[in-house]
């Protein structure tokens, strides 16, 4: 509406015209019209548009049906991992008034963060950085016969000592303020049962992660080379429906891991056919030589600094790519025996990935949640690769001199 006049004043009109209004409109109009010299002083109307959107269809606001990661049991698994590590950084955000924050989380956290070094170096699959080293070796000449069965043998004793000693020895070092949860079974129980029975695809992914191990075990023996293992695990869950391309793409981490794989390979073959590593190992083994070192002596230094190196690294598999065939070369150089210290070298390669919050690609997400202050982090480190090698040096050791190692 417009708004009403400043001045009500009458409207000017001569004497001898008065105006009508016109039946039509003419350009002579509004020339016509009786002017009010005071409607210039009024101020423009103001108008208002009142739009009324309509609501998007009721179809786009439904979720898509289409099968997702989520729904097989791979997806579950990485769901549930997901969403735990969503909890404890909520949890982080509540810190300050969580009674249980030094508690038993912190303490869960940690012993996983150091476990998983020593779960790593007891399977020849259970790491990329694994892989690597054996084909680094290969590339100096030093080719193991059935790997995957020598990897496991010759870690599992340390590696299962390690493991049970490793939640003794943080329990004394991080001690909880709960120490019983009688309510964890009950717990456990909803959930398996909110869960439900076991699913067709969690069969098939049973059955072909089954048939994976026991390829990767007797490959050799059969002719199945380890990839030919991996690309037909695949092709099962693709085939049978578990999987689905789209899940594949979407997992960049494999693919970087690929791409840098191939990267490392090429470099590190480049360097030892430009004699880069032959020179370098000839010049530490001439060095250790000069303080009349034994290989038991000159195998315990080279192993203490390519773990203490891993201090400026912050990723395994580059410090494999960047070192690890210099420093098989300085043993052989210095009369270490080839296998023991081509397994030497790579089981140390797991151990140091809990040395430090950026060491590894599960240090990060374990210290990302929040539970154990940087010092703690660092402090714990250092104690427990002291603890680490003791285990792997007295029981491996004496373990591997009994499989013949040396």
């Amino acid at each position: 509406m417009e708004s009403t006049a400043l001045f009500s004043a009458p409207p000017l009109r001569s004497r001898h015209f008065t105006p009508r209004k016109p039946s039509f409109q003419t350009p002579f109009s509004k020339s016509l019209t009786p002017i009010n010299p005071y409607q210039s002083l009024k101020p423009p109307p103001l108008k208002f548009a009142i739009t009324h959107h309509k609501p998007p269809p009721a179809n786009l606001l439904q979720p898509r049906e289409k099968p997702c990661f989520s729904d097989h049991p791979l997806g579950k698994i990485l769901n549930h991992i997901s969403t735990s590590a969503s909890s404890m950084t909520l949890l982080k955000r509540h810190k300050p008034q969580l009674k249980t924050a030094k508690g038993l989380v912190p303490l869960l956290s940690i012993s996983c963060y150091w476990s998983a070094g020593n779960s790593s170096a007891l399977f020849l699959t259970a790491a990329a950085q694994n892989l690597l080293c054996l084909k680094l070796a290969e590339e100096l000449g030093l080719v193991i016969a059935s790997p995957w069965i020598t990897w496991f043998k010759a870690a599992s004793l340390p590696a299962f000592v390690s493991l049970l000693l490793t939640p003794f020895v943080l329990y004394k070092l991080y001690p909880p303020e709960i120490k019983d949860t009688p309510e964890a079974p009950a717990m456990a129980a909803k959930r398996l049962e909110a869960m439900g029975p076991v699913k067709t695809n969690e069969w098939v992914m049973i059955g072909t992660m089954l048939l994976a191990v026991s390829l990767w075990v007797l490959g050799d023996s059969i002719g199945i080379p380890s990839v030919v293992t991996a690309m037909l695990g695949l092709s099962v869950l693709l085939l049978l429906g578990v999987l689905e391309w789209e899940d594949c793409l979407t997992e960049k981490s494999a693919w970087d891991t690929l791409t840098w794989f191939a990267i490392l390979v090429g470099m590190a073959g480049q360097l030892t056919n430009l004699g880069v590593v032959s020179w370098m190992s000839n010049c530490v083994a001439k060095f250790l030589q000069s303080f009349s070192l034994s290989w038991p002596a000159a195998f315990g230094v080279l192993q203490g600094a390519y773990f203490l190196i891993h201090y400026m690294f912050a990723s395994q598999t580059g410090h494999v790519g960047a070192l690890y065939s210099a420093f098989l070369a300085m043993h052989l150089a210095a009369g270490v025996p080839g296998v023991l210290a081509a397994l030497a070298l790579a089981y140390n390669t797991n151990l140091f990935g809990a040395q430090t919050h950026y060491s590894s690609g599960q240090a990060a997400v374990y210290f990302g949640a929040g539970y154990v202050e940087l010092p703690d982090v660092f402090r714990i480190g250092f104690i427990m690769a002291c603890v680490n090698a003791v285990i792997w040096t007295v029981v491996g050791s004496a373990w591997w001199k009994f499989l013949g190692l040396y």
